[in-house]
């Protein structure tokens, strides 16, 4: 078993569904040097495993090759990025990106034999279709940023506890910044227009303190050298980079969109300089910061006002604060369930050591259909007496996005034509609509893609009659 191609599949027959000529004779594919999983005692040859196919095939983790054995703890499987295996009989499992899912494109018709994995690991704003029972509820496993999913990826952006204890700037050196002429806070945002409306709260901010701003969104300050303005340096940990973040006191961290536990760089990196994040983001960011007193939330205020005044007041006040970088002197990460949850994951950030989660969440759903097949041969060997196997469906908390709203003020405030407006909350309906007519398209067994749009039609004139 040299190779780990789809050729040593059995040759499908008619009853597969899937073409008889779409495994030519004699194709291989030569096993990639990746990673394989921890092993295991399982014997079968791979013309006898189950087969999951990465239906978004950019995020194979596998190369240079199309398919590969992959050796997970309760038993092996093939996994590929082949699309002419989507119809075999022994491909049990269908891996998504959920950035790269349209309803419209999904592949039909659903086969009763196989099962969808969902990975999204991205901002909501990508696929706001995930967000809504009926577009969730396609999938029988997950991988996203809550932590309520099948295989939670919430700490993807944290290294690990050493890479918040890193030291801060001494304080002094900040106040030398500040006579210099810094503003108090930073902020450095390119990417504008964005469910989260971060910028129409941070224009309010600027009424009442002074905000350095270095991107393209609200731009009223130029960075010191030309290597720092090239985006790469910014999207990266860049030595330069980081020193020059590193010398202020606060940094607004807002994230692009509002969903429990969707936490990215914007937050973890300046903790990881001592810039205090002032941060909008993960409504239940706190169950995961170090301590009590770490980063400040703009919505414990009430208005931008207020929050200025705070700030003014911490800026104004070196020892209280000093009282939100406590967390990096030793032993000031006192909160267990962050600290349990770093040990817990199997997968690494930057550490070679360890599997990344798309190796991981492969592992994963290979143990989960391995059982299936097990589970679904017991129930046929029994006649019956043996229950099969209950379909897993996912759940409205594996993702579950709220509508969004504006950065500052009410959606009753916003002037008709207002851009933010139109764009996202047009986008969070209609993405409600795309889950129900692919839904209603499975249940119909529809096998035209191209039918979609008759169903969304079909969609909008059921609610056109409700209203």
């Amino acid at each position: 078993e040299g190779e780990a191609g789809l050729a040593g599949a059995e040759e499908p027959c008619a009853a597969d569904g899937w073409a008889q000529d779409a495994v030519p004779p004699g194709a291989a594919f030569v096993a990639a040097a990746s990673y394989r999983g921890p092993g295991n005692n399982d014997t079968r040859s791979n013309k006898a495993l189950p087969i999951l196919l990465w239906w978004s095939g950019s995020l194979f983790p596998h190369f240079p090759g199309d398919t590969e054995r992959i050796d997970c703890p309760r038993g092996s499987c093939l996994v590929t990025r082949s699309r002419r295996a989507a119809r075999h009989r022994r491909t049990k499992a269908l891996i998504f990106y959920g950035t790269d899912f349209r309803a419209y494109e999904a592949p039909l018709p659903r086969l009763p034999h196989q099962t969808w994995a969902l990975f999204h690991e991205e901002s909501p704003m990508n696929n706001y279709l995930l967000s809504h029972p009926p577009g969730i509820q396609l999938f029988n496993y997950t991988a996203t940023f809550r932590r309520e999913s099948d295989y939670p990826l919430t700490l993807q952006w944290l290294p690990g506890a050493g890479y918040l204890r890193g030291p801060p700037l001494p304080l002094a050196e900040k106040e030398a910044w500040r006579r210099r002429g810094y503003a108090p806070l930073l902020y450095l945002q390119s990417h504008c227009d964005v469910p989260s409306d971060r910028d129409r709260y941070v224009r309010e901010l600027m009424k009442y303190i002074q905000v350095d701003s270095y991107g393209k969104c609200l731009h009223n300050r130029e960075l010191p050298s030309e290597r720092l303005r090239d985006t790469s340096t910014a999207t990266t940990e860049d030595s330069e980079f980081m020193t020059f973040i590193a010398r202020y006191k606060f940094h607004l961290a807002l994230e692009n969109a509002i969903c429990d536990d969707y936490m990215t760089e914007k937050l973890w990196r300046p903790m990881h300089l001592g810039a205090v994040p002032v941060y909008r983001g993960s409504p239940a960011v706190r169950d995961w910061m170090p301590n009590n007193l770490s980063i400040i939330l703009i919505d414990d205020f009430d208005s931008p006002q207020e929050l200025a005044k705070y700030l003014d007041f911490l800026d104004k006040n070196g020892e209280e604060y000093m009282k939100y970088l406590e967390y990096k002197n030793l032993g000031g990460i006192k909160n267990q369930f962050l600290l349990e949850s770093l040990a817990r994951r199997e997968w690494g950030v930057n550490d070679m050591t360890l599997p990344n989660y798309l190796n991981g969440f492969e592992c994963f759903i290979c143990d989960r259909e391995n059982t299936r097949v097990k589970e679904e041969q017991e129930h046929k060997k029994s006649h019956g007496k043996i229950p099969a196997p209950r379909p897993r469906i996912a759940q409205f908390k594996h993702m579950g996005c709220p509508m969004p709203t504006p950065g500052f003020g009410s959606v009753e405030d916003l002037s008709r034509g207002d851009s933010w407006k139109e764009m996202w909350l047009q986008d969070y309906w209609q993405s409600l609509d795309q889950g129900e007519a692919l839904t209603a398209m499975i249940h119909r067994n529809e096998s035209h893609q191209g039918r979609f749009w008759d169903y969304m039609h079909e969609i909008f004139l059921k609610r056109t009659r409700q209203h």
